[in-house]
């Protein structure tokens, strides 16, 4: 495993954004473990958070890229730390954008995009935190086809759960189907609990249960 991914893992532990326990989903699902972005909330954790996404993209994502566009609202400050993270430590110049949830109709910035106004020649990495139904992803496409159309190149993801949707397929695997894109998560959970393993971060009845939960609801 990347060294980054290792410091992914243990940066989400340390900050108690992966928790462990017993959790229902939205799916209705009981889960061993909970992923909750919310918890990096410092200066410190967003900085953090932000070259973990830049690290992805420069490691992963090989298309050629013009903007960081992060949904409302999870998504503002993962495009906004990310963006300065890939000039700081990579020296990409990139720009960012991302949405209201109202359009704006005074001042010299009118409209729903914030950040850099996008064109149909504009070529995005679209950022988000963890992907469950893929609902948002679909609501963002559409925002941004109304928006000039630009090209969306990427998806980069926190964690991919590696969990089925409502067929066999995972939320990941459906939407990459569909729509052709490539999604690169930062971590996947086989990597958390290879992690977990070695690093003894949790005792073997946990890991029990993630397999377990793994075998039931897994993909891939």
């Amino acid at each position: 495993m990347k060294e980054y991914k290792e410091a992914f893992i243990s940066f989400l532990i340390e900050h108690n954004s992966l928790k462990f326990g017993e959790f229902k989903l939205k799916s209705g699902r009981m889960s061993p473990y909970f992923l909750n972005t919310g918890m990096l909330y410092s200066g410190e954790a967003v900085n953090r958070l932000g070259k973990f996404y830049a690290e992805t993209i420069k490691d992963r994502v090989k298309e050629d890229f013009n903007v960081v566009f992060g949904p409302a609202y999870k998504g503002i400050p993962l495009a906004v730390s990310c963006v300065s993270s890939l000039f700081s430590e990579f020296g990409m110049n990139r720009s960012y954008s991302f949405n209201r949830k109202e359009s704006k109709d005074h001042g010299d910035a009118s409209g729903m995009i914030v950040g850099k106004q996008l064109e149909a020649s504009d070529r995005i990495v679209l950022i988000d935190d963890v992907i469950t139904a893929g609902t948002a992803i679909k609501e963002t496409i559409a925002l941004l086809e109304e928006c000039n159309n630009p090209r969306i190149v990427s998806v980069v993801v926190s964690v991919d759960r590696m969990e089925r949707g409502a067929g066999e397929l995972s939320a990941i695997q459906e939407l990459n189907q569909s729509l052709g894109i490539n999604f690169y998560p930062i971590v996947n959970i086989k990597e958390i609990i290879e992690y977990l393993e070695e690093n003894r971060t949790v005792g073997p009845e946990m890991i029990g249960r993630m397999k377990e939960y793994r075998r039931t609801y897994g993909t891939y």
